[in-house]
């Protein structure tokens, strides 16, 4: 279920660093107002992320027990909900876009820049929105590769359209860091009208009609109930970002451009792990529904295994490459040697960081999602913000950069006792229920 997974993220995460290193051509002005909007998209689409933790592991649930009917009832649930939820956000997106990136220390220069990448990726976060809930219908009934073709198909669109629109041709304007969104926009469009079709026509994973009220409020009070604290978990990760990203702003663009970049960076390497949080759910999901405890327990269990000793390796790749990864996104040597010291201290962390995201992901599938939240909220506030804080008050930039492994480090100790005992719990339940 995974391999499918990591081919799609390979592709779709390739493409965004190939946005990043388009959008780096224009300067360093364009690339520090491109870092101070990944927090706030990545706000947005943890929302929608959650939503789709939500609509897995409930479809995946009613399809373990062997009820289709309702799987196909809360699948149609969801996406309308999401289509709401989505033009709400996009608008207040839309009016909030000065104060929101002012307070995460952008200064007037950038202000403008931001201002014509986020208007125009707001107007793109309904298309974004639904093929992400829809591809989670397709995972929890046990496809994976789907969904993967779809991230790359989309990710080869952006990729082939963002030099034309950003520097233009022919008679196509040159759009600078705007034709970076709408290339975005366009490639999304593109994914949502597939998934559509294929969730409602060709699989009928969904009803073809829109569900009543009644309907609605039934199908979608279980997605909530998951998808709501997934969704207020994974929106925590770039809140706290944000404010770490307004303590990097202090030391210059310089330092936000560089921290943006290994932002960049970090998504295509922790690949396997992401790939993993979205097929492990669905199995743990549906061997939840039919109680299966001692298959959840050994998925999670060799899951962790691979991930640490995975990333670790990634770590040591990256760490040889720094210097040839650096030289390729930027050609000023004091954003290349920043980008150099993030590459060589943060990736150490990213075997725990994948860690915690592994049991975030299967406290939802078991529907547990407030403690996937609680952990969440350990991580980012207990460990994550206050450690980056005294980093950069003792040691700058690079206390910082150190202060993310150890806060790593902190909360995968938590995470793997408290998924443990858990586990262990619900067996011994589940045995005296027998």
């Amino acid at each position: 279920m995974t391999m499918p997974m990591i081919v799609g993220m390979i592709m779709l995460m390739t493409f965004g660093l190939v946005d990043t290193f388009f959008i780096g051509l224009l300067g360093t002005q364009e690339l520090a107002a491109i870092s101070f909007t990944f927090p706030v998209t990545f706000t947005v689409i943890s929302l929608n992320i959650g939503l789709g933790i939500g609509t897995s592991a409930v479809i995946a649930k009613f399809l373990g027990a062997g009820d289709s009917i309702k799987a196909k009832e809360t699948a149609t649930g969801a996406l309308m909900l999401t289509f709401v939820l989505a033009i709400c956000l996009a608008v207040i997106g839309v009016f909030t876009i000065d104060p929101i990136f002012r307070l995460l220390g952008a200064d007037n220069n950038l202000i403008p820049l931001i201002q014509e990448y986020m208007v125009v990726w707001y107007a793109a976060g309904l298309f974004l929105a639904m093929p992400m809930v829809g591809n989670s219908v397709l995972r929890a009934s046990g496809d994976t590769k789907t969904p993967s073709y779809v991230m790359a198909f989309g990710g080869l669109v952006n990729v082939v359209l963002d030099p034309i629109l950003i520097f233009g041709l022919g008679p196509i304007p040159a759009l600078g860091i705007q034709g970076a969104a709408i290339a975005t926009l366009i490639a999304w469009a593109i994914g949502l009208f597939y998934i559509l079709y294929l969730l409602a026509i060709k699989r009928q994973l969904m009803e073809p009609k829109l569900l009543n009220w009644q309907e609605l409020k039934r199908s979608t009070g279980g997605i909530l109930r998951i998808g709501l604290p997934a969704a207020g978990a994974n929106m925590l990760t770039p809140i706290a970002t944000g404010v770490v990203t307004a303590i990097v702003a202090t030391y210059g663009n310089t330092a936000v451009a560089a921290w943006g970049v290994g932002g960049r960076l970090e998504s295509i390497a922790s690949i396997v792990v992401l790939s993993l949080s979205m097929s492990l759910p669905p199995f743990i999901s549906q061997n939840f529904g039919a109680n299966k405890l001692s298959r959840v327990n050994q998925a999670y269990t060799l899951c962790i295994k691979f991930v640490i000793a995975w990333q670790f390796l990634i770590f040591v790749i990256i760490a040889f490459l720094a210097p040839y990864i650096a030289a390729v996104f930027t050609d000023e040597i004091e954003v290349a040697n920043t980008i150099v010291l993030f590459l060589l201290i943060v990736p150490l962390g990213y075997g725990l960081q994948g860690l915690v995201i592994l049991t975030n992901s299967s406290f939802n599938a078991m529907h547990m999602p407030m403690s996937a939240l609680i952990l969440n909220s350990i991580r980012l506030f207990a460990f994550f913000v206050p450690v980056c804080y005294l980093g950069s008050q003792w040691f700058g930039l690079k206390g910082i950069f150190w202060a993310t492994v150890i806060a790593n480090c902190l909360t995968a100790l938590v995470a793997y006792v408290w998924c443990k005992n858990i586990l262990n719990i619900k067996f011994k339940h589940t045995e005296e229920i027998v």
